[in-house]
């Protein structure tokens, strides 16, 4: 068994010095101390400076020790075998993830972050370029993580009701690259089974702005529900003017309409890297007309703008309008 053990702090090798300057032998210092006379052996033998035990330096030289006893992926680099072995399993482009897996079954005991440690280390850092991420050091973890804001009061979509012949509507946003770091956006519905289109920009995702922006896109049309996703943007869904139901967490093909729709947008006249900011409203509106104006295989190749009209979601049809500007070349 075990012997257990402590770590001699200040205050005991305060004490050793006092002892030893009154003369009284290292046995009964130990019994004094409460430690195992060897204890007190090595530490005079260890902490000494001219040949005098000092108790500040032997607290210096117990610190340095204790720094120097680990380092950083020191269970690999003092095992030359398993370094070699990891080394040679990462020129194969394996991942870390792989070689722990693999050592596993040699019955060899390595987790994944001992390899990471070990690899974001001087002695593997020169490793990296092998690793799928070709990173050097660990990625720092954002600090000051905003607070995720839950829907207050949301029905899920799998509690809406089963309209006969009602309309729904299946609606979500559209943004701006990150990278131009601009809140621009837009909003765009689209009614089940017709692909009417109908949206609006967005400067911003307050809850204020989304509340206006689906009460104004929608006006005038009868519509009995809404389903949406659960962006914070949507807090203020019991303002809006039909009743939302919202999708599970990650699980976009749950409105699989307005996807498309947003895709279709995207791919006639606002790619992905478009800055929204210099997209005016009525060029919006003028490429949410010609897309209503489209004829749909999957409407009998007529457009939404007809099938809306038979249906008495439209009262009349707008005219077509063509883009002054575009962005996109044809």
């Amino acid at each position: 068994m075990r012997k257990s053990f402590v770590h001699l702090r200040d205050l005991h090798r305060d004490r050793i010095e006092a002892l030893v300057d009154e003369g009284v032998n290292q046995s009964e210092i130990a019994k004094i101390l409460k430690v195992d006379k060897s204890t007190i052996s090595r530490e005079m033998k260890r902490k000494r400076e001219n040949g005098v035990y000092d108790a500040d330096m032997a607290q210096h030289k117990a610190l340095v020790g204790r720094q120097n006893s680990k380092y950083q992926g020191m269970k690999i680099e003092k095992h030359q075998t398993l370094r070699d072995q990891i080394v040679s399993e990462l020129k194969l482009f394996r991942s870390p993830e792989e070689i722990a897996s693999s050592l596993k079954k040699e019955k060899i005991n390595i987790s994944v972050p001992s390899i990471y440690k070990w690899l974001y280390s001087p002695f593997g850092q020169q490793y990296c370029r092998y690793l799928c991420s070709k990173r050097y050091r660990k990625r720092k973890q954002k600090k000051n993580k905003t607070e995720r804001m839950m829907i207050p009061n949301k029905i899920s979509i799998h509690d809406k009701p089963k309209w006969k012949n009602g309309v729904e509507m299946e609606a979500d946003t559209f943004l701006s690259p990150k990278k131009l770091h601009t809140t621009a956006s837009g909003f765009l519905g689209s009614v089940l089974g017709v692909h009417l289109l109908v949206g609006t920009k967005l400067p911003n995702l307050k809850v204020n702005t989304m509340i206006e922006a689906v009460n104004r896109s929608t006006n005038g049309m009868d519509i009995d529900s809404m389903i949406m996703d659960n962006g914070i943007e949507n807090r203020g869904h019991e303002q809006f003017r039909m009743p939302a139901y919202f999708c599970d967490p990650h699980a976009p093909w749950q409105k699989p309409h307005v996807e498309c729709d947003i895709g279709l947008l995207r791919r006639w006249f606002l790619p992905k890297e478009t800055d929204l900011r210099k997209v005016g409203e009525a060029e919006l509106q003028t490429y949410i007309n010609i897309l209503n104006h489209k004829k749909r295989k999957s409407l009998g190749y007529k457009s939404a703008y007809e099938v809306a009209l038979k249906r008495g979601i439209l009262k009349s049809i707008p005219p077509r309008t063509l883009p002054a500007k575009l962005h996109f070349s044809i």
